[in-house]
């Protein structure tokens, strides 16, 4: 199972779009916030696509939560942009809220800087963000040899 990772587009939805288009295999989308109106755009015009999305901090007319977690091929995923839990100071709040909930993988945004860790059992993937200068995404694929992170600069 292939997930393609997706944070901060801040309006810049034809970047997304290619993004999402370049990675036609994969079988679900997450987007990590901040650019609402961009990932509902997809959402219409990839009806077809599994995509679970969350609220950012600059997301104000939305109906996406905070938090979302989804169990995929038996791993449980943590989604959420990070801003509630002040992930530009650090992750401590982030990883106590993860752990809490039980997540295998942790996917989040909001500090424009990709990240992959792995600490005691947990994945957390930062994608950092698709748009500015440098925009980066994230893959995640979950086999049954295990789990697979990366960051792709686009």
């Amino acid at each position: 199972m292939r997930i393609l990772v997706v944070s901060d587009s801040h309006s810049m939805y034809d970047r997304l779009r290619r993004v999402v288009m370049k990675h036609s295999e994969a079988e679900i989308v997450v987007f990590c916030g901040d650019g609402a109106s961009d990932i509902d755009e997809i959402k219409r015009e990839f009806p077809n696509k599994m995509i679970i999305a969350v609220r950012g901090n600059c997301d104000f007319c939305t109906d996406n939560p905070n938090i979302e977690t989804i169990t995929i091929e038996g791993k449980k995923l943590f989604i959420t942009h990070g801003h509630i839990y002040n992930v530009k100071s650090g992750l401590y709040k982030l990883s106590l809220a993860s752990r809490e909930a039980g997540a295998d993988i942790v996917l989040f945004g909001h500090t424009h800087q990709s990240l992959e860790l792995y600490d005691d059992g947990m994945y957390m993937l930062n994608p950092g963000a698709i748009s500015g200068y440098e925009g980066t995404y994230g893959l995640v694929d979950i086999t049954p040899q295990g789990v697979l992170t990366n960051i792709v600069k686009i």
